[in-house]
């Protein structure tokens, strides 16, 4: 098993040479929580022939509310009411046996139904429908509830500044922010698929670190070590090209 190197973090940044993207996003006012966890307890989540990834040897699990705007598949138009929704995810860090980094996904809430059953059965990803709204005034105010007996709501409150700035190779920003390559399950078959993405680097601005709920996170089985997030950050928008999914080749 090889662990990434800074070389193949900085070229899954790289467009796939040779291919068409299969859909158009945009991701708006992305926020970014992370808290540490335990490497060994995230491995115990993974499929085999994942492995968590680690900055420093630290493992992390992220929260991330954001906006998706103008989806659409490649030769079409984007449809007002379907293509613009909020949506939120529960994620981790991981490579694959021969150092391909990427992100793992526990959970994606929507509040969009029919984006929930394409992202499930064209992504092989764990979408949820939730309740979600969110307020933009002199702080964007985000909420979100899972449609599941017992789950309560929980509410994000940040604001975008103007001192953006772009992660540098080797930060921790870069390892938790510059992350283009998903891998998911296919239950069907048993095996891993990836999915590929492309988009200009992030555009970031840092957020205080404390007072955010990581009751996401639990809705997934997942306890954290700190009730404090670790690092957290707003990013601005990046328009998005989406690739098919393929088959995970060792």
């Amino acid at each position: 098993m090889i662990t990434p190197s800074p070389e193949q973090r900085d070229f899954i940044r790289s467009y796939p040479e040779g291919e068409l993207p299969v859909m158009y996003q945009r991701w708006e006012k992305l926020l970014f929580l992370h808290w540490e966890m335990d490497p060994e307890v995230i491995q115990s989540t993974l499929p085999s022939g994942l492995y968590v990834d680690n900055y420093e040897g630290k493992a992390y699990v992220g929260i991330v509310p954001f906006y998706m705007r103008g989806i659409r598949p490649r030769g079409f138009p984007a449809i007002p009411y379907l293509s613009n929704f909020l949506e939120c995810n529960v994620r981790t860090y991981v490579h694959d046996e021969n150092g391909v980094p990427g992100v793992w996904f526990y959970s994606l809430e929507a509040n969009r139904w029919i984006a929930c059953k394409v992202g499930r059965a064209a992504f092989h990803l764990p979408y949820f429908w939730a309740a979600m709204k969110s307020v933009e005034g002199e702080k964007i105010r985000y909420s979100l509830r899972r449609r599941q007996a017992g789950i309560d709501k929980v509410s994000y409150s940040y604001r975008l500044g103007s001192d953006l700035q772009v992660s540098e190779i080797g930060s921790l920003e870069f390892f938790l922010l510059e992350r283009y390559l998903l891998y998911a399950y296919e239950p069907k078959d048993g095996k891993i698929i990836t999915c590929r993405v492309h988009h200009d680097p992030y555009r970031f601005c840092m957020q205080e670190r404390t007072g955010w709920s990581s009751m996401p996170c639990s809705w997934n089985g997942l306890s954290l070590l700190s009730d404090d997030a670790v690092h957290a950050c707003l990013a601005d928008s990046v328009s998005v090209d989406v690739f098919a999914p393929k088959p995970h080749r060792c």
